[in-house]
Formats: structure tokens, C-alpha cells, sequence
């Protein structure tokens, strides 16, 4: 009698540490991704279940029911800095994103029960924004469910929910201009002045034009063979109607590129620069 229950406990041990070290794939994998974005980032962390041959909205996901938006706990997006959602002003920290599917809209919600397991714990009342979407069909199914950012500029950007045939787009924006034309400001005044990247910026936001044009003279300043920034200049001064200073920058483009590895390509774009301009 023992021995057989030294044996049965032997074997209870063994079978408890095969166990502890047996690891099989996940029905519904985590994931995580972070992207760079204004001056910050978005990091969001949510759990991927597959198709399997399942019929997905409308079925294994409901429509007009709240979703956790994944599998397993609730979808965690963490916003780096103040951005605005559907209307909304939304503080930068942590929220959970859940949705509402329905047949041609969808409820995008954003909540602050980053704890909750899927609905378990849902309140509408920790609700922080909820706006209304239109899903879109996709040409192609997607097996796994995917979260992805794209479509980023300065201050916009979208998070996008794929899955099965069906693409829903959530729209973030920073409102950055003010603080970051401030930073400028500042920045410029250091010793290590950041002329070239405060012309960039304005420039590609369309705002402050004329003091992109006065940075890039002064970065040309202190490299007058710099051919991208001659280039820079004579984006910028087409894009504010001064034809003559633009032709006069392509024009030196051109001639100070010569002889390095971009010649022909700074020559190619300066040159249609020139010729968009007559």
C-alpha cells in the first residue's frame, strides 16, 4: 500500500512539472505594437483569434452587442499625449478599446477598463468617447484578427480593425500645432540650431511658410553645398507662389548636386520642379 502511494505520488509530480513545461500554441496569441506618432507614440496590446472556419460578424461576434474588440482581456491602446477621437478630446494614458459591430455601422468606444477581462466588468458609464463608424468590405478575408496605425502624418493617424471581410477605421488626431511651433520657437534659440527639420515641418504641414523659407537660408547658411536643402527652398517658395526664388533654388540644385551620387536624381526632380513652374 505504500508503494503505491510513493508511485501515485511520483507520478501526480511528474505529471505537474510536464505540465509547468509543456507549451502550446494559443488559440488567440498576443500581440502588441507600438508606433511612433506626433511627438509621442500608440502602443496597443490585444489577443488575435482566427477564422477557423467560424462565421465572424454576425455570428461568432454579434452584431449590436458590446465586443472586447479581440479575444481574452479587454484591448489596452495607450496614447502617448492628448489626442482627439471622434470629437473628443481624450487625455494621453491607457484605455480599452470595445466596440459595437453592427450590419452598416459600428460603435467605436473608449473606455477606462484597461482591467477587464473581454465584457467582464464593462460600464458605460467608464466610457470616454463613443462615435459611430462606417465598416467597410474588404476584396479579401483576413484570417487572423489584425489591429495595424497607418495612413500617419504629422498630427493624423488611423487605427485600423481587419478581420474577416470587413475594415473598420478609427481616426486619431494630435493637436500639436501650437505645442510643437512652440518647441520651434525654443529650439531655435539653442546653440545647436535645427533649422533644416523646422523648415521640413512647416513646410510639410502647409503652416508658418515664410518662416520655413527664412530657416532654410539659414541652414544653407552653414552649408551653402547642401543641394537637398537648395532643393528644399525651391519646394517651399512654390509652394508660396515665388516663382523667381523658386527657379533661382532648383537651379542650384542642380549645379551643387554635380559630381556626388545624387546627381541625377536631385537633377531629375529639380528640373521638373522648374518645369511645373512655367
Amino acid at each position: 500500500m505504500r508503494i503505491l502511494a510513493t508511485l501515485l505520488l511520483t507520478f501526480a509530480t511528474v505529471s505537474a512539472v510536464m505540465a509547468q513545461d509543456l507549451k502550446l500554441p494559443a488559440l488567440s496569441p498576443n500581440a502588441s505594437l507600438k508606433q511612433d506618432f506626433s511627438t509621442s507614440s500608440i502602443e496597443i496590446t490585444y489577443s488575435r483569434p482566427s477564422m477557423r472556419g467560424r462565421a465572424i460578424f454576425g455570428d461568432l461576434v454579434p452584431f449590436d452587442a458590446i465586443w472586447r474588440t479581440g479575444a481574452n482581456s479587454s484591448t489596452v491602446v495607450t496614447f502617448g499625449e492628448d489626442v482627439v477621437i471622434g470629437g473628443v478630446n481624450v487625455k494621453a494614458g491607457k484605455y480599452a478599446l470595445y466596440t459595437k459591430p453592427g450590419r452598416t455601422q459600428w460603435e467605436i468606444i473608449i473606455n477606462k477598463g484597461t482591467g477587464n477581462w473581454g465584457t467582464t466588468g464593462y460600464s458605460e458609464s467608464d466610457d470616454v468617447v463613443r462615435f459611430s463608424v462606417t465598416p467597410m468590405q474588404l476584396s479579401q478575408p483576413v484570417e487572423t484578427f489584425t489591429v495595424s496605425i497607418g495612413d500617419i502624418t504629422f498630427s493624423t493617424c488611423n487605427i485600423v480593425l481587419a478581420w474577416e471581410r470587413t475594415q473598420v477605421v478609427v481616426p486619431i488626431k494630435a493637436n500639436n500645432e501650437q505645442r510643437i511651433s512652440e518647441s520651434i520657437d525654443k529650439a531655435i534659440n539653442n546653440p545647436r540650431i535645427p533649422y533644416q527639420q523646422a523648415a521640413t515641418y512647416y513646410f510639410e504641414t502647409n503652416q508658418h511658410l515664410d518662416k520655413a523659407l527664412l530657416y532654410t537660408d539659414k541652414a544653407i547658411e552653414g552649408n551653402p553645398k547642401a543641394f537637398w536643402l537648395h532643393l528644399m527652398k525651391a519646394r517651399i517658395a512654390a509652394k508660396m507662389g515665388n516663382k523667381t526664388v523658386a527657379t533661382a533654388a532648383a537651379n542650384m540644385a542642380i549645379e551643387t548636386s554635380k559630381g556626388t551620387a545624387y546627381e541625377a536624381e536631385y537633377g531629375r526632380q529639380a528640373t521638373a520642379l522648374i518645369q511645373s513652374l512655367r
